[in-house]
């Protein structure tokens, strides 16, 4: 079983180091739509990264996550609105934002559980959009173009390779950071809550308190994949507060695994590209990407990381290799 992990770590640090050189591998001038298409992929990949602190392993399913995607895409396009370049304000104003608004939403939300805690999250984002929506002088339902790229002190997120490698790095960090948070005392309790609440509450530790905390945290990272995801597209829209972009990132996180560390990675990989693929054969993409996603929950639980976990291990039982190295043991 041991064996079983290391090679899933082992499989995860290859797949990412593969992700980096991908824009090596390709023309970038030729396959503008490919580079576009992944880095969409990895920001995505962040903001599921960041819904899976509270879903996967607080047990709490916010359907108003995209909210704080919207904040971090408004940061820049207002900042850049007023003529401000500054990367690092730009990250300033998102994580102030995203940790005040986060804060006021999630006191009103961690009270409530179940479809209560969905409901009310659910419309705190609804809120959010109608609010973006009235500011007819930012754009209003047309949305509000970005005429100055996020400038962190000469690195400017200019080009689909720069916001690439970004997005890459923010990924790499907090995927190696969900590692670490899982067998921490933090991550410990947060799970444990998710399990049986009342026997953490019993030995005197608050479970609202760490699932707010994670709440919050959430919020900052989903932001940060609102910042570059605007950085990309030069352009921020109403429509990224939408419902429906938190039920995809819901469907991302528990399609990938729920609560594993690179579940959400392969559940935006999957969602995104199987997408992309349907989308060039027929109009009715929907009910194929719906049907793909039932053959998976259908396969197993544990998604798509589970489905290959036991693969991998099937195959290496096989092959000879876990027993010759439990014996060595």
């Amino acid at each position: 079983m041991r064996f079983a992990m290391r090679f899933s770590v082992f499989c995860s640090v290859v797949g990412l180091l593969f992700i980096a050189a991908i824009p090596l591998l390709l023309d970038a001038e030729n396959n503008t739509f490919w580079m576009l298409f992944i880095a969409r992929v990895l920001i995505y990949a962040i903001a599921a990264t960041a819904l899976n602190i509270v879903l996967g392993l607080g047990g709490l399913v916010s359907l108003g996550h995209a909210l704080f995607l919207g904040i971090g895409m408004y940061s820049v396009a207002l900042s850049s609105y007023y003529g401000i370049e500054s990367g690092w304000v730009h990250l300033l104003f998102t994580c102030f934002l995203c940790l005040g608004i986060g804060l006021m939403t999630g006191l009103a939300s961690i009270r409530t559980s179940g479809i209560a805690f969905i409901m009310i999250t659910l419309a705190f984002a609804q809120m959010g959009y109608f609010v973006i929506v009235s500011l007819k002088q930012f754009g209003g339902d047309d949305g509000l173009s970005i005429a100055h790229h996020s400038d962190f002190s000469g690195l400017v997120l200019d080009s689909v390779a720069s916001v690439y490698y970004v997005a890459w790095l923010v990924l790499v960090a907090s995927v190696y950071w969900i590692f670490k948070l899982r067998s921490a005392p933090f991550g410990v309790v947060l799970r444990a809550g998710r399990l049986n609440p009342k026997r953490v509450m019993s030995v005197g530790l608050s479970v609202r308190h760490y699932q707010l905390a994670a709440y919050v945290i959430s919020a900052v990272l989903c932001g940060v994949a609102g910042l570059l995801m605007a950085n990309l597209n030069a352009y921020a829209s109403p429509s990224s507060m939408s419902w429906m972009v938190s039920g995809e990132l819901i469907v991302m996180v528990v399609l990938g695994g729920l609560g594993t560390v690179v579940g959400p990675v392969l559940g935006a990989v999957a969602y995104l590209g199987i997408e992309e693929v349907f989308k060039s054969y027929t109009e009715h993409w929907m009910a194929l990407l719906g049907l793909a996603i039932l053959a998976v929950a259908l396969a197993g639980k544990a998604g798509i990381l589970g489905v290959l976990r036991t693969l991998s291990s099937k195959c290496l039982h096989a092959s000879g290799v876990v027993g010759v190295t439990e014996q060595q043991k």
